[in-house]
Order: structure tokens, then C-alpha cells, then sequence
């Protein structure tokens, strides 16, 4: 079995640093069981597989670990991927999901817009162990919580610089009932700046996070009271996202750019 393999840097324009993605084209589904061998051999925080279908692609994702419902910059890697390599003509492709429902990315030249669900988060307090697990007190949390998953949780700190500082007990955090961990503030050049947490799911930090912008972008429209944002994921690789509130939608855009070509050999 040979299947094209593709690793992309997501949401940057400069190799080695936004997202790493690896994006797999399969002629049909293989058993999960090689999916998720596939993706913890890649090592990535996640591993799309595309399948074609009449009205576009099928898409799932993997973290080393574990399936997920949700992925942001795989999505937009494997939009990139089709439609600079593998002849995919149109400037909108349709990628249908077994727990996101359809999703639809848009080439506008160097940026790919992704058309996301929102999943806006209400107050709450912290779970337990949250606070001493990130190392810190938050002016403010939230939590979205999906069906049939565990809870996304948003802390709300002072400044970008808080951010930046935060340096998790990860082992604490994986031990928190929550899927991942959003911290999130406003920004020094940007409209905000946010990290992601998710060790839970196999990914301790995740450099740079579609699915939590979902979370991320109705807070910050309405806080900042404005539905076009520029936002940041201030990781160590860094990552920059092209953000619109569509009220039960969201746009995520950026760019891409290709670290890798080759083939896996089963």
C-alpha cells in the first residue's frame, strides 16, 4: 500500500513555524486502527485523511493518540495541499466530517478560509485543579462544552506578556476534566493573542488552533465589539489567523506553506 503524504507548516508563510500538519490521500478508508498508526508514526499534533467524494472530500483527523471531532489547521492544510498539488480547479472545496458537519475552505490567493461552526463558551468558574495546573489565576473563564466530550475551557488573563509567561504543569493539566485549554488576552499588535493546551489528547501545546478560534472569535467580537479580527497564537512557532464572526459561523483564514513531500509505504 502507498499513500501520498504531504507535511505542511499552517497558518505561516515561513517553514518552521505556524502549524505542522500531515495531510494522507487515500483512494478509500483503511481500518482506524492504521489511521491512528499512521498518525502516531507522523508524531504531529494531527494527521488529516482525505477520501474523495461526489461533492468533495471526506476528511477525518487523528491526533497520535485519538480521533478528534474538530481540526482547524489540518483543514487548511489539506485545502493547500489540493489545491496547489493536486490539480483541485475550483477556489472552494467541500470537506464533509462524521462530528463537525460540512465544512467549506476558500482560496482568496495566498489565504484559505475556513467556514467553521461557532462554539461560543459561557462563565463559569474554573474546573478543579485548572489554576494550579497552568500556574495561574484568571480574570476570567469560560467553558464550551460539546456533546458527548469533554469540556474546552477559556481563561481570560491580563496581557499578552501573561501569556507568553505561562508555562503549564502538564501532567496536572492532563489530569483536569477538560479536552484542551485556551488562554486567551488582548493583544500589544493584534486584536488578541491565545495558547492551547491539550496534553489530555496527546498534544501538550498545540502550536497553532482552528478549532479554538471557534471558541476564541464570538468572545473577542463581542468583547471588542467587532466581527473582522487579527489574532495570534503566541506559541514558540507562532502562528497568525485572519478571523470573521458570522454569528453560528465563524471564517478562519491564513496561509500555508509546504515542508514535505513523499510517500508511506505499509
Amino acid at each position: 500500500m502507498r499513500i501520498p503524504i504531504y507535511q505542511v507548516d499552517a497558518f505561516t508563510s515561513d517553514v518552521f513555524s505556524g502549524n505542522p500538519a500531515a495531510v494522507c490521500l487515500l483512494d478509500s478508508w483503511l481500518e482506524d486502527k492504521y489511521l491512528q498508526s499512521i498518525a502516531a508514526e507522523n508524531n504531529l499534533s494531527e494527521t488529516a485523511f482525505l477520501v474523495r467524494n461526489a461533492d468533495g472530500f471526506d476528511i477525518r483527523w487523528f491526533t497520535p493518540i485519538t480521533e478528534i471531532a474538530l481540526c482547524g489547521h489540518a483543514t487548511l492544510a489539506s485545502a493547500f495541499v489540493l489545491s496547489t498539488f493536486r490539480q483541485w480547479t475550483t477556489n472552494s472545496i467541500n470537506f464533509a466530517t462524521r462530528k463537525s458537519g460540512q465544512l467549506a475552505v476558500t482560496r482568496q490567493d495566498h489565504l484559505f478560509e475556513m467556514d467553521f461552526p461557532a462554539r461560543p463558551a459561557v462563565a463559569q468558574g474554573s474546573p478543579r485543579g485548572l489554576n494550579d495546573a497552568l500556574r495561574i489565576t484568571p480574570e476570567k473563564v469560560y467553558v464550551f462544552e460539546p456533546a458527548g466530550d469533554r469540556p474546552v475551557v477559556m481563561a481570560v488573563l491580563a496581557d499578552e506578556k501573561a501569556i507568553k509567561t505561562v508555562q503549564p504543569d502538564f501532567s496536572a493539566l492532563a489530569q483536569v476534566n477538560c479536552r484542551g485549554a485556551i488562554i486567551t488576552a488582548k493583544g500589544d499588535s493584534s486584536d488578541f493573542v491565545s495558547r492551547y493546551f491539550a496534553p489530555r489528547v496527546g498534544v501538550p501545546e498545540d502550536p497553532v488552533t482552528g478549532s479554538a478560534h471557534c471558541v476564541l472569535i464570538p468572545y473577542w467580537a463581542q468583547v471588542l465589539g467587532k466581527n473582522i479580527l487579527h489574532a495570534f497564537q503566541v506559541s514558540k512557532r507562532g502562528g497568525e489567523l485572519f478571523c470573521t464572526n458570522s454569528g453560528e459561523r465563524v471564517k478562519i483564514a491564513g496561509k500555508a506553506v509546504l515542508y514535505l513531500e513523499g510517500i508511506i509505504t505499509i
